[in-house]
């Protein structure tokens, strides 16, 4: 029975190992999507630093590396972040 317990625990954790690492590649494609989804709403004196912004988190992205995921990870969050508190007044 403990073989089973031990052998149960491994495989879940194994499971939610993989999901997490899986979850950090999708999460620069989906900040790149709300980028792009909320184009509309960005203010035109962002347009410039947006569009370098979402080209650096693409060659992030292409190099296929954690490093470059993380980095796209960064740095969509920071204009997201940015576009959000302009709309806030910068607050």
């Amino acid at each position: 029975m403990n073989r089973s317990v031990l052998l149960g625990l491994f495989v879940a954790a194994s499971m939610m190992a993989s999901t997490s690492f899986a979850a950090e590649k999708d999460l620069c494609a989906v900040n790149l999507q709300t980028i792009e989804n909320g184009k509309a709403q960005i203010p035109p004196e962002m347009t410039d630093q947006v569009k370098a912004s979402v080209e650096q988190a693409k060659a992030d992205q292409a190099k296929g590396t954690k490093e470059g995921t993380d980095d796209c990870i960064a740095e969509t969050n920071d204009i997201i972040k940015a576009v959000t508190d302009s709309k806030k007044g910068g607050k």
